[in-house]
């Protein structure tokens, strides 16, 4: 499989050597296909740069999309073998069944405000409550919001800036609360192979929505633009 090729909704495309990575015989194209970037960016930010332990609470932002439904089952082993999923169960319904303890739909709760009984006793004097992990998926009014639910000690992990790059934040959190903000690039090579040797184990089954065909390709688009989609969509040719 190739890791971002220019022009590669196409039939066919000559590409270099280097540019190519091996599959498994067991690892279908489709799910090889959904790994860059999403995937790729998704293991790179929780397990090449060691953020999330056994344990840890861990709150995702954007759960439902490609990174978000990868750092789903990174985090936490999914239940179900399989992530064809269909959308009329729900968003909520289907995170859950990938993993997730708890889904929080945005829409109809300010997350900011939300306490469960993981950030109700948080405190800046002790390391009880609050979460010990916050994923902050490129959304510019989030990082304030994640910081105030970190326990102390806690990590607001940063991947990405296409919703923007100039966040608020609040610094009493980050120095009360003893926080670190963890950068990740999107991924490389590595974080490919370590993907397709998951998927190749057993260990690990991308979430893919839609399969559209070639000539699909503007459909497939117009579902995520109109989030109606959990995890990829995916191009066959």
């Amino acid at each position: 499989m190739g890791e971002m090729l220019d022009g590669v909704w196409r039939e066919y495309c000559l590409v270099a050597a280097d540019q190519l990575i091996p599959m498994p015989e067991n690892v279908s194209f489709e799910d090889a296909a959904s790994l860059p970037v999403a995937y790729g960016t998704a293991h790179r930010m929780l397990v090449t740069h060691n953020t999330v332990k056994k344990g840890n609470r861990v709150l995702i932002l954007g759960a439902s999309g490609g990174v978000g439904t990868g750092c789903v089952i990174l985090c936490k082993p999914a239940r179900s073998g399989s992530h064809r999923l269909r959308l009329e169960r729900g968003k909520m319904a289907k995170l859950k069944e990938i993993g997730a303890d708890e889904a929080i739909n945005y829409t109809e709760v300010d997350f900011s405000k939300w306490r469960s009984s993981a950030t109700a006793s948080r405190s800046g004097a002790t390391y009880d409550g609050g979460v010990d992990v916050g994923d902050q998926l490129h959304r510019r009014r989030h990082l304030a919001a994640v910081a105030a639910l970190a326990q102390r000690g806690g990590k607001l992990l940063v991947c990405g800036a296409t919703a923007g790059y100039d966040p608020k934040e609040d610094l009493r959190y980050v120095w009360s609360f003893e926080l670190q903000i963890i950068g990740s690039n999107s991924f490389y090579d590595e974080n490919l192979k370590a993907l397709m040797a998951m998927i190749g184990r057993a260990r690990l089954k991308p979430v893919i929505d839609t399969v559209v065909p070639l000539e699909g390709a503007a459909e497939g688009l117009r579902l995520i633009q109109d989030r109606k989609v959990i995890g990829k969509v995916v191009v066959t040719p």
